[in-house]
């Protein structure tokens, strides 16, 4: 979750100052595109989708505007991570589909045929 709120607030803070400096109209759809994303991923919707456009996003930016590259490395990061581990207990994709729970059985568990 704090992964999330982390990763969230700082693109929807960062979007929402480049849009009070008065962006070219293509540079504004990008932005507001970057708050649905910050607000898709502070409520934990669709996670593991949003992380990844998270992280194509910053990698973008960091190319386009070389002045943000920590800001970009930082939420591409967190993007990729979010894809990676998934939205966690709190969040709306556990409420809708279920928290999954991975339980790795130790060797001798598993059977002489298993690898």
């Amino acid at each position: 979750m704090l992964i999330r709120l982390v990763a969230g607030t700082s693109t929807i803070v960062h979007a929402v100052i480049g849009l009070r400096g008065g962006p070219q109209p293509g540079t504004a759809l990008l932005l507001t595109f970057c708050i649905g994303l910050g607000s898709l991923v502070i409520a934990g919707l669709w996670t593991p989708i949003v992380g990844g456009l998270l992280s194509l996003t910053a990698s973008w930016e960091a190319v386009a505007y070389p002045e943000n590259r920590w800001y970009c490395l930082l939420v591409g990061t967190l993007g990729v991570a979010l894809a990676l581990l998934g939205p966690g207990m709190w969040s709306l994709d556990a409420h809708i589909f279920g928290w999954k729970r991975l339980e790795i059985r130790d060797r001798k568990e598993r059977g002489p045929h298993s690898t």
